[in-house]
């Protein structure tokens, strides 16, 4: 066998391994959620054919054409019995690209599609795209709303000056996409825009997150509200803040939407991120809030700090000390699949349940955004454990 071919059969079985790994949740969680053992998509899990030419007279030493940069921040959806994630694909290249995999159980053995998803171009084509939420909407079609990225004309001798904005396409079986315009907006820039799942008023309804620049967030910021009598031309003319930034919390420099919210006999249940400063740089985590059943507008509980924090290797990555969802799945058991990325490298998946999530949502002290009112809550969990016969012999 000539080296071509060796290597041909090395890689394949390289990656077959890979992808049909099984994965195991950690032994010990928090009792909100378990972590899963093994990242559940990363580079290496696209398809080789995406990365090499097998064809021995054009590429004889195998070598990788095309290389994929990372696997993260995926939308995801419970479709048809399958765990669909419409995943951010990065090239070497730094160019972003979506592609669907699908799960049979939603831990493991994610496979890619053959083909990227094909997304239709406006009349100003985009630069980049990256980060779609994915939406089944009461209206019959399934919408995934994206960052589109342009450079900013207004500075042409700035080669980093970019133009965040929402781009929208629709589909109703993930291979053919409709393209609508962009969203129209009177607040700046736009990233992390999620279409809520039922009309409210007649209308559509959207979480926006306004911003003045392309990275800062400047006076603006916020997850936001809006209302748009129709998808193919939307266009949000006001916008309330659901969630605001906060001095010295995880979400005091921004924070935005992450999926859409979950319906639940309680409110619904919302994922986000937020971001802080630190001596290191921004640190993104996972927070959970939940807002009124008939005003979704209308925060009812915010549990504080962090629901998800990179830990251990997930610290590590292209853009360090990141944890980023804009994708999550409820079963028709009610399980919860929580998708995440960490570092803008690598999938995550975390579990849980309906029942859990609303005992945390609703259960978890608010932050009471001073330290002496956190150390009075926590005194009171304290004495309360302290009361109980098995702490009796724990010294003061």
């Amino acid at each position: 066998m000539n080296t071509f071919n060796k290597r041909k059969e090395a890689l394949l079985k390289h990656h077959k391994t890979l992808i049909t790994r099984k994965n195991e949740p950690e032994p010990l969680s928090n009792g909100i959620f378990n972590r899963w053992k093994y990242p559940i998509l990363t580079a290496e899990h696209t398809p080789v054919f995406w990365r090499y030419d097998f064809t021995e007279a054009t590429n004889p030493f195998l070598m990788e054409r095309q290389g994929i940069n990372a696997a993260f921040n995926s939308g995801a959806i419970y479709w048809k019995g399958k765990y669909l994630l419409a995943v951010r694909v990065e090239g070497n290249d730094r160019k972003s690209f979506f592609a669907i995999a699908e799960s049979p159980n939603g831990v493991d053995n994610f496979r890619f599609w053959n083909y990227p998803i094909t997304l239709p171009q406006t009349e100003e084509p985009d630069t980049n795209v990256y980060d779609m939420r994915l939406t089944a909407h009461e209206d019959g079609w399934v919408y995934g709303l994206f960052c589109t990225e342009r450079k900013d004309k207004t500075l042409p001798l700035n080669t980093s000056a970019a133009e965040a904005q929402c781009g929208i396409a629709r589909t109703k079986d993930f291979l053919t996409w409709e393209r609508l315009p962009d969203l129209i907006t009177h607040s700046g820039q736009q990233r992390n825009v999620v279409l809520h799942p039922e009309f409210v008023d007649g209308q559509y309804a959207l979480y926006t997150r306004p911003q003045d620049g392309f990275i800062s967030v400047g006076g603006g910021g916020g997850i936001g509200w809006g209302l748009t009598a129709s998808m193919e031309n939307a266009e949000v003319t006001e916008e309330v803040i659901v969630d605001q930034k906060v001095y010295h919390t995880i979400k005091e420099v921004k924070n935005g939407q992450g999926p859409a919210p979950i319906k639940t006999p309680e409110g619904w249940l919302h994922l986000a991120h937020g971001v802080r400063n630190t001596a290191a740089g921004l640190r993104y985590v996972l927070y959970v809030f939940m807002t009124d059943l008939d005003e979704p507008w209308k925060m009812t509980h915010a549990p504080g700090g962090h629901f998800i924090a990179p830990q251990g290797e997930e610290r590590v990555g292209d853009v360090s000390n990141v944890a980023f969802s804009n994708g999550w799945i409820v079963n028709d058991k009610d399980e919860v699949f929580i998708y995440y990325a960490s570092s803008d490298t690598r999938m995550h998946v975390a579990t849980s349940s309906i029942k859990q999530l609303l005992d945390y949502a609703m259960n978890t002290p608010e932050d009471g955004l001073q330290s002496a009112k956190s150390v009075f809550q926590r005194n009171k969990l304290i004495k309360k454990n302290l009361s109980l016969s098995m702490f009796k012999d724990v010294s003061s």
